[in-house]
């Protein structure tokens, strides 16, 4: 599938956030809502890979360019108000996907309005990557973006130091990595700082939750994973073989492949199946 348009939709506190859209824009869709040190143009491989919705629009969370910034009053709230002033933009839209903590955002916006399908990978919530916040902040105010990569891929992440380094001999990728750290320390600190949580999804008419083979039950990812489902009762589990938290990036057809195993029915059809008339 490919990109079609790229829209600028306008949200709260003077600020904005950009989507790209692949397919066609007025049929159902899927929303794609990527997490922190992620953006739309990350996404690109796994929205083409995926054939079971006629539309893919994926989100550019505020914080990111071309979006807007993320303003004095930035909050978890701020992040689901947003999405909704896509989900209204887009109203065809059948099924949210979100990553990391933009499977957070998506399975709370299922609590303000009925979202026909939420599918979340490796969700997280308080207090995923509390223990970071300090040397964040500090790594933030000096606008030390090297530092704050470092942080996320150790502290956060587990990564080990050879691991960082290598990522450190990417340059190019280096550079992806440390402007997409800007809003790292807000969007954690808004994660560790919002109210406690109950129950998530609660108009969502199905509910999957998938978590990388390689990390259940492990930290950090798999143990967030498992508070998360907590909340969500009626939530189906998989499991992507093979994969981490990266699948996005090391695996996206295999993930965009999994996508398309889970597109909810309408009435016993799938998005794709009604809107080419084969149903």
């Amino acid at each position: 599938m490919e990109r079609t348009i790229h829209k600028k939709v306008p949200v709260g506190g003077d600020s904005w956030v950009t989507v790209d859209v692949y397919g066609e824009p007025d049929a159902p869709g899927l929303v794609v809502v990527p997490g922190v040190m992620s953006d739309a143009h990350t996404w690109r491989h796994v929205a083409g890979a995926i054939a079971a919705w006629p539309s893919v629009i994926v989100v550019n969370r505020r914080g990111r360019a071309p979006s807007g910034p993320l303003t004095n009053a930035y909050s978890l709230r701020t992040e689901v108000e947003d999405l909704g002033a896509v989900l209204d933009e887009f109203g065809n839209t059948r099924t949210l996907f979100g990553w990391s903590y933009g499977g957070l955002i998506a399975l709370l916006t299922a609590n303000d309005r009925p979202i026909p399908q939420v599918i979340a990978y490796e969700p997280v919530m308080q207090p995923f990557g509390r223990q970071a916040l300090p040397d964040l902040k500090s790594a933030a105010e000096s606008r030390d973006w090297d530092r704050c990569v470092e942080i996320v891929n150790r502290q956060i992440s587990g990564f080990s130091a050879e691991h960082v380094e290598a990522l450190r001999d990417d340059q190019h990728g280096w550079a992806v990595l440390r402007r997409l750290s800007g809003p790292l320390y807000a969007e954690l600190g808004a994660l560790d700082s919002a109210p406690p949580l109950d129950v998530m999804a609660r108009q969502a008419g199905q509910v999957d939750l998938i978590i990388g083979q390689c990390n259940r039950g492990k930290d950090p990812y798999g143990t967030s994973f498992d508070h998360v489902r907590r909340h969500v009762a009626h939530a189906g589990i998989h499991e992507l073989p093979g994969q981490g938290h990266l699948a996005h990036i090391q695996a996206p057809a295999e993930l965009g492949h999994l996508l398309n195993s889970l597109a909810a029915t309408l009435d016993g059809q799938s998005p794709a199946a009604i809107i080419n008339g084969r149903l």
